[in-house]
């Protein structure tokens, strides 16, 4: 088979790409491929509070990855749930919309990736957003992804929202607008009571003769002509076979899998590629490197209220109920993504933006809702927004159905553990004012009067990925960054990269909704590409020599 663009990966950067290139650019085909299946009709997905069932376990629609085992982390593996299927993992998260702040973008253009400033990109944002607020200078009213407020919000959720301006800190009603920092309750990906995955915003429900799906197909590398991508082999069914592209390829797998098909490529260090016996296309030393992501730790404490989700028989009765009201209307707590408020703090008054921000949970989620725990209560995580630590994604061998070596180097710098420290001591504020103090509870890790040594090893013991790890393809004007500033592959041409991989720095905030806007930005590119003529369409920047 053979299209002009084939797009490796239906998650939040693949599936923007697609269904936007194909609407700017009817004449071309383009073939969307995708390792997991079609989620359109899964109800676990598509209900919000499915969350709670997607994310702990290894299924169809998650991959499940476990990372080497880390010293900081006190020698435990941590968990990486990451999406399968359409939609990526946009078809699994907790539906939280939020673009992290303007200065992050900022530093981008900073750094070298001329075009990417805040002002850049809030046009792609903005042409992404279908806000049910309306459209105003920061929002977009008219776009495929829906953006709404909760239909259900606990009356826990508001007393943490109540404790936290008890507490001192500002309430903040919108995290996408004129300032970040603040207390409140997060918009959604949702429409109608439902998760509305990229998958459903950009693919289904829109006919468009020129895209076309291919599910549960695993693309083993990309095939070159010389150092020209020319198509992908893919495995379905059990059969191999070559699907060809005239124009490009573009790889939007996810941080993890889209530098494992570099190197499973042979784009990437050449030691690595050498030693697993892979032939060496373009020696790109930075492919797989810089992994960074949201370290956090989660406060849980357990309280006899059954407002609060729960493991328990009072749990059980109220979800029947629950259920006839989705059902019937798409309301009622079932439309819950758990992680109903939370904000955004400044560990020091001096910071230009805030440095942590918190998840409130109404339940108790304890190590990814893997470990169960009789009863209810409630969650509140910590995350360290801009982490100094750095990891890697490697190969575990040739073959890109095999899980990559994933190591996220966790609290390896100790910035990280004394920045999670001081979010400890600032969530403990919210806990102990009268909204939630009231309310009594035991907590299951931590106490009152732990010294910091103490908490540092609670910390150690307890916390892991709050799931947005980026930067593995880094965007950069430099000649070792992985992938220019229009996301062209470095050292090859007709290949780019187009995913949460190309971050340059982590943004402050939760990835999706920045990985959508890339998705939108890459559209505009190929589309300008295409439109200069043929031999743009197919050619990126001029290969270096290795």
């Amino acid at each position: 088979m053979q299209y002009d663009y084939v797009i490796v990966g239906a998650g939040s950067g693949g599936c923007s790409l697609a269904g936007r290139l194909a609407e700017q650019c009817p004449d071309a085909t383009i073939a969307l491929i995708e390792a997991g299946p079609h989620t359109e009709r899964n109800l676990f997905v598509n209900m919000p509070l499915g969350v709670a069932a997607v994310v702990p376990f290894r299924r169809k629609t998650n991959y499940g990855y476990l990372t080497t085992p880390q010293p900081g982390l006190g020698g435990r593996r941590g968990y990486q749930p990451r999406g399968r299927g359409f939609g990526g993992s946009s078809a699994i998260n907790a539906m939280v919309y939020t673009r992290g702040h303007p200065l992050d973008y900022d530093d981008w253009a900073r750094l070298g990736c001329d075009g990417w400033a805040f002002d850049d990109v809030l046009p792609y944002f903005r042409r992404a957003e279908g806000n049910e607020r309306g459209a105003d200078a920061l929002h977009g009213a008219d776009g495929p992804l829906s953006v709404s407020n909760l239909r259900f919000q606990n009356p826990f959720s508001h007393r943490f929202v109540k404790a936290a301006v008890e507490a001192g800190f500002p309430r903040n009603d919108d995290f996408n607008g004129t300032q970040q920092e603040g207390i409140g309750f997060y918009q959604v990906t949702q429409r109608d009571g439902q998760r509305w995955s990229v998958a459903r915003a950009y693919i289904y429900g829109h006919a468009r003769a020129n895209l076309h799906t291919i599910a549960d197909a695993a693309v083993l590398r990309v095939v070159f002509d010389g150092k020209r991508a020319k198509g992908v082999e893919v495995v379905r069914n059990s059969v191999t076979e070559t699907i060809e592209a005239r124009a490009e390829v573009v790889l939007s797998a996810g941080t993890f899998n889209s530098p494992q098909l570099l190197m499973c490529s042979g784009v990437g260090p050449a030691d690595h590629l050498r030693a697993l016996g892979i032939p060496v296309l373009h020696d790109a030393a930075e492919v797989g490197r810089n992994l960074t992501d949201h370290v956090d730790f989660t406060i849980n404490k357990r309280v006899s209220s059954a407002q609060t989700i729960g493991f328990s028989l009072r749990g059980f009765a109220k979800m029947v109920p629950g259920f006839v009201s989705y059902l019937r209307s798409g309301r009622g707590m079932l439309t819950s993504n758990v992680a109903e408020a939370g904000g955004f703090l400044k560990s020091r008054p001096t910071l230009d933006r805030p440095d942590l921000q918190l998840h409130f949970c109404t339940a108790l989620v304890d190590d990814h809702n893997r470990r169960m725990h009789w009863g209810h209560g409630y969650s509140l995580h910590v995350c360290v927004l801009r982490p100094h630590s750095r990891g890697s994604v490697t190969l575990a061998s040739s073959d890109a159905r095999e899980a990559p070596v994933i190591d996220p180097a966790f609290l390896s710098d100790p910035r990280d553990l004394n920045l999670l420290v001081e979010g400890v001591h600032l969530s403990r504020r919210i806990l102990d004012a009268p909204s939630l103090a009231l309310c009594g509870g035991r907590e299951l890790y931590t106490r009152h009067g732990q010294t910091d040594a103490e908490l540092r090893a609670t910390i150690a013991a307890h916390a892991d990925t709050i799931y947005h790890p980026v930067s593995t393809c880094r965007m950069g004007g430099d000649d070792r960054s992985v992938v220019d500033t229009q996301l062209r592959v470095r050292g090859v041409t007709g290949l780019r990269v187009v995913d949460a991989s190309v971050m340059p720095t982590l943004i402050g905030g939760n990835t999706n909704a920045p990985t959508v806007m890339i998705g939108e930005r890459a559209a505009d590119f190929i589309a300008a590409a295409r439109r200069a003529g043929p031999s743009a369409a197919i050619a990126n920047e001029p290969a270096r020599a290795t």
